[in-house]
């Protein structure tokens, strides 16, 4: 017996829908934070005919399109989730327009996020960042790394004299 496109799928309804192993739906969502299934007790997670339809899109960019997962996150940020969700259905990216504020909502909506306030830490003036050279590090930095270096050398040194008599 089907069911209703309406219905909730399990993990593994919809990895075999897709045509996909569990674990990469699984691994999806630590990559793609737009994707959130209900999860039950036990931990069972189940895909509103939403999620599926966007995972059909994340797959055919991935697979089909040959995208990477970077490339994916960037065109969900970019276009939105409606904009991968029509890629999956079969049209182009360059077909879709730009998004537009209903499709920021409805990304919020779709994937269920709590609305959380930006953490503010208070930065000591002691600790604020000092400047860092091309290779990344500061002036302080490059120091320490320098007697450390030095000392090595000497240590180094000392190990030659003994082992040579």
């Amino acid at each position: 017996m089907d069911k209703s496109p309406d219905a909730f799928r399990t993990i593994s309804e919809a990895a075999d829908e897709l045509d996909l192993p569990q674990h990469v739906l699984r691994f999806w969502e630590t990559r793609f934070s737009t994707i959130k299934p209900l999860k039950r007790g036990g931990g069972r997670r189940y895909y509103r005919p939403e999620d599926v339809l966007l995972l059909k899109g994340i797959r055919h960019l991935l697979y089909d399109q040959g995208f990477t997962i970077k490339g994916v996150q960037r065109i969900l940020k970019d276009q939105g989730i409606r904009a991968v969700i029509a890629i999956g259905d079969g049209r182009s990216l360059d077909s879709l327009p730009p998004p537009s504020p209903a499709d920021e909502e409805f990304e919020t909506e779709s994937a269920d996020l709590p609305e959380v306030a930006p953490k503010v830490r208070h930065v000591d003036p002691e600790d604020s960042p000092r400047p860092v050279s091309r290779s990344g590090l500061n002036a302080s930095d490059r120091e320490k790394l320098s007697n450390v270096l030095r000392d090595l050398l000497d240590a180094k040194r000392l190990l030659e004299r003994a082992r040579e008599g």
